[in-house]
């Protein structure tokens, strides 16, 4: 890997002038503002390394030299921005797009870029709806819910022992989705959902549930939502006195232990793929992450980085721009990438992928088990 200089692109894809390459244009999308604006950042972050290598390798289409440049949008988080982002994606004449970082920005957007014939690699929008759509330009490079929610509700009743099992939902596309198929897993093994509240993604203060949870005796509380909303949640039940397990899928940022403190201490969570360590390129994409931006990963930089890194491979192999072309090379493609082998079922979804469940212990996100994937073997 060769962290190379900065590139970047506002306008259309186009010729350059004679004496220099064609430059081709990969869209970026995700949250750039808001409380979610540095996992956004993470992910442009990300994709900017792959355009970097890319044409560290001086690459030509047909023969002509060409550049690789990021057309990056802020979709704020929001599903109705989300939509006008991608028209203006589509509008640049992008090749391609990584993006977006919720499955509720990436199913409306991705009717858009269907219709243009685009393909959209979504480094992190793990809502299975976003695949059950049918559109043939959608895929995503990392494992859905409903393999995530099942393995976290066999986890809740199998290794936890949960007997009283709560959970909470912010009523988003992720959230929602998390928790509906946390309780078939759970159901799945045997185990007793008690309680099933609901919050929305601007709640700040979850007393009242958490008081209804405690109430019922809960021992184990899953959370279907953003890691910022479960720290806010870990730190009242830390106030509450409420012993119960915090069982999340997903969310293994810094932000969340600075965000929850001591209360973060025990917290466990699933995240779609393999720790960064332990990713077949994990160390080299750490190293060069950190010497080009001087801060380490957030979450999701080495999953944008692999779906521009493919959608680069894809304009490579059929040394073209068309996106029906580009589209069905992307389909076929079984590439080694930075966090395992990039290949796609016909629906779009990740093949063979991995999960990692996490443990904060001393204010740490640590290993405890490695799931799926086609090397995935238990933690040490």
């Amino acid at each position: 890997m060769i962290a190379g200089g900065f590139a970047h692109a506002q306008n259309a894809s186009a010729a350059t002038p004679a004496t220099g390459p064609r430059t081709i244009l990969i869209g970026v999308a995700g949250p750039l503002t808001g409380p979610s604006a540095r996992i956004g950042k993470d992910l442009e972050n990300g994709a900017r390394l792959a355009i970097d290598d890319a044409n560290a390798k001086h690459p030509t289409l047909n023969g002509q030299p060409v550049k690789f440049a990021l057309a990056s949008v802020d979709d704020a988080s929001d599903p109705r921005v989300a939509v006008t982002v991608a028209q203006q994606l589509v509008d640049q004449h992008v090749v391609g797009v990584v993006g977006h970082w919720n499955t509720g920005c990436s199913v409306p957007a991705s009717r858009v870029y269907n219709a243009a014939g685009i393909p959209e690699i979504a480094p992190a929008s793990t809502g299975h709806q976003y695949t059950l759509q049918g559109y043939n330009t959608a895929f995503r490079i990392m494992g859905h819910d409903d393999l995530s929610g099942a393995i976290t509700g066999e986890y809740a009743v199998k290794t936890l022992k949960g007997k009283h099992i709560g959970v909470i939902d912010d009523r988003t596309a992720f959230g929602s989705g998390l928790a509906t198929q946390f309780v078939k897993g759970v159901e799945a093994n045997g185990g007793t959902v008690v309680d099933h509240e609901y919050v929305d993604d601007k709640t700040v203060d979850f007393s009242g549930v958490l008081t209804t949870l405690k109430s019922k005796g809960v021992d184990v509380l899953f959370f279907g939502g953003l890691d910022t909303e479960e720290a806010q949640v870990a730190r009242r039940m830390k106030q509450l006195n409420i012993k119960a397990t915090l069982l999340g899928a997903g969310g293994t940022s810094h932000t969340f232990v600075k965000l929850a403190g001591d209360a973060s201490e025990g917290v466990i969570a699933l995240e779609p793929g393999r720790p960064l360590e332990e990713m077949p390129g994990g160390k080299a994409f750490d190293a060069a992450y950190r010497a080009k931006y001087h801060h380490p990963v957030e979450l999701h930089a080495p999953f944008a980085y692999d779906a521009a890194a493919t959608i680069i491979a894809a304009v490579e192999q059929t040394q073209s721009t068309d996106p029906a072309k580009l589209t069905a090379a992307v389909h076929a493609i079984s590439r080694q990438g930075v966090t395992g082998t990039i290949a796609f079922d016909a629906q779009g979804n990740l093949r063979d992928p991995a999960f990692t469940i996490f443990k904060v212990s001393g204010g740490e996100w640590k290993i405890e088990k490695l799931l799926g994937g086609e090397t995935a073997v238990a933690a040490k």
